[in-house]
């Protein structure tokens, strides 16, 4: 008789420790991915001195538009805030689109191979990180759906979990 007493108040302790595991796992998943795109973002960020050095050689009036990239990588590097952040790197992708397009009126430049393989090398970057991004956002949204819904939303509430917000980049292909 005991036995049936306690089989609620059991069902519904497990109930909360599944919930709350499901969430601490999604919150992990969400971390792991924003780790990724971090990741890429630092290898973009590495190769854009190289590229603005590879175009400088050729482009020497340019000057503006290198310098708007290189602050643009600075002030990215040093954003914390995900929704800052994002615009950030919007922005740096239309920088690059910039390099790119100033590079085709250096004819030289374009045949140079030290800028081709760093040309090749950032769209690899570009492509890694739309992966990363996916997958981050893809994280997110579970954690966020988990958060909204019974009867994790519950636990979610009860020890403050917090949505989560989606990195958001424009598609490029440079």
């Amino acid at each position: 008789m005991i036995w049936l007493s306690l089989a609620p108040i059991l069902f519904v302790i497990i109930v909360l420790i599944i919930s709350y595991n499901r969430l601490v796992s999604d919150k992990h998943r969400v971390l792991a991915g924003w780790s990724d795109i971090d990741v890429q973002l630092k290898r973009r960020h590495d190769l854009i001195p190289k590229l603005v050095q590879a175009i400088q050689q050729y482009a020497r009036y340019e000057q503006a538009t290198l310098q708007a990239i290189t602050e643009l990588r600075q002030q990215a590097r040093q954003q914390t805030d995900i929704g800052t952040r994002s615009q950030l790197e919007n922005n740096i992708s239309g920088s690059l689109f910039s390099l790119y397009a100033l590079a085709e009126n250096y004819p030289d430049l374009k045949s140079n191979q030290n800028y081709l393989d760093l040309q090749q090398q950032v769209t690899l970057v570009e492509q890694d990180i739309h992966f990363a991004r996916r997958y981050f956002n893809g994280a997110v949204n579970k954690l966020n759906t988990r958060i909204e819904t019974f009867p994790e939303l519950i636990v979610a509430r009860l020890l403050r979990f917090k949505p989560a917000s989606y990195f958001e980049l424009q598609e490029s292909h440079p």
